[in-house]
């Protein structure tokens, strides 16, 4: 049984780290799904067993807070926030800085898959318009959209699953998150801004794109989802289970008479949520026979110490980068020790920023270099490493040196 389980680890995650199988439609989420159902096939677990090891509270958390997101982007607030950045566009230093502390700022509170998919057309129409180089912008992007996501439990989904796992406090982690944060940014716009300081204010002619067609800006909606977010938050610093409040926020949401049900939930990322479940099940077969545990001891012998932040950080950030965050924050949560909370907030910080150290990194960065190329704006994968992996180095290094 050990290696039958052991069979379907490895197969699914070589799966999801590929992307997907020859010859097949296949993408991460099938293949994680297949591995789901293979571990209860093979009677590796039991189907009881295989609902019992999903993290209902964690799928409950990041269900609830894609319907909140989902309520600024149908109020038309992104729209709104990337139009009032676009009037910078005359001072592309500034524009810049204001770009990446915005979707930074955002990307801690709200799901910063959305910021990118809202921001991107908006910044691609306005920055060809003004015959400037939309790439650097476009990297930052998405590196700002990244990074300022692990500032909070809530930022992004690994951080929602070492959070609820790991039962982290949620005052306790953004204070240790902050600092980080705040100076891999700096350090982001700094090495931005020495790669590209001869071609932010250049101008490139790529042609000028289609007139589009932007959502109303309703100011009820966005302050209605603002006094929800504000709640949540508040709530998050009592002892209530966070998935309780942050559901119980989502549902009256939906009690409006403008917003469609049918509307906020079409925004809900499905593929993502049943990624989740498929590989909390797979983590349970393999956890079911020991696995780990074996696993953990060859790593212990090899030297390499969770305890070391060093070790933590390079782990985290090779396997991010090797089958993708989400799955090898999966796979890590059960080395982290409970006892322990800043390993699980190292992992956190790790696993995030090295999201920009190539385009396949994170799905931020895939969002950004697809909106981009309907506006026929490249970015090529050497061109984003060329910036992706001096930004991610300097803030694993910040990681190491201000948590170790």
């Amino acid at each position: 049984m050990e290696q039958i389980a052991l069979g379907i680890f490895l197969a699914t995650y070589a799966g999801v780290a590929v992307g997907g199988i020859p010859g097949l439609a296949l993408d991460r989420t099938g293949i994680a799904l297949l591995g789901g159902i293979a571990m209860v096939a093979a009677r590796v677990l039991g189907t009881g067993e295989a609902f019992a090891a999903i993290d209902t509270p964690t799928i409950l958390l990041l269900y609830a807070l894609m319907v909140i997101s989902a309520q600024f982007k149908l109020s038309g607030f992104y729209t709104r926030v990337a139009l009032f950045l676009t009037r910078l566009l005359e001072r592309p230093r500034l524009f810049l800085a204001a770009l990446m502390a915005a979707a930074g700022l955002l990307s801690a509170f709200l799901t910063n898959d959305i910021i990118c998919l809202t921001f991107t057309p908006i910044l691609c129409a306005a920055i060809l318009e003004a015959k400037l180089n939309p790439v650097p912008f476009l990297i930052a992007l998405a590196a700002a959209s990244n990074i300022g996501s692990a500032a909070t439990i809530i930022g992004n989904p690994q951080n929602m699953i070492l959070g609820q796992v790991g039962k982290l406090d949620f005052a306790h982690f953004t204070r240790l998150c902050l600092v980080p944060v705040l100076l891999s940014l700096a350090g982001a716009y700094a090495i931005l801004l020495g790669l590209y300081r001869r071609q932010l204010p250049s101008r490139h002619d790529a042609g000028r794109p289609a007139e589009r067609e932007y959502r109303a800006f309703s100011r009820h909606q966005t302050l209605k989802g603002a006094i929800v977010v504000a709640a949540l938050i508040a709530l998050f610093f009592t002892r209530l289970p966070r998935e309780l409040t942050a559901i119980t926020l989502a549902g009256i949401l939906l009690c409006s008479r403008r917003m469609k049900t049918r509307s906020l939930l079409g925004l809900v990322d499905w593929h993502l949520i049943t990624l989740f479940c498929s590989l909390f099940v797979v983590m349970a077969g393999f956890a079911a026979v020991g696995l780990p545990q074996n696993l953990m001891a060859g790593l212990s012998m090899q030297g390499l110490s969770l305890d070391n932040a060093w070790h933590l950080t390079g782990l985290s950030a090779l396997l991010s980068n090797l089958v993708s965050n989400v799955p090898a924050v999966m796979l890590l949560v059960k080395f982290l020790h409970p006892a322990q909370p800043l390993q699980w907030v190292i992992t956190a910080l790790a696993t995030t920023f090295a999201g920009n150290l190539i385009t396949i990194g994170s799905i931020a960065n895939l969002i950004v270099i697809e909106g981009a190329r309907e506006y026929g704006v490249n970015i090529r994968f050497a061109e984003h490493a060329r910036a992706g992996i001096p930004i991610t180095l300097f803030s694993l290094l910040t990681v190491t040196l201000w948590l170790g």
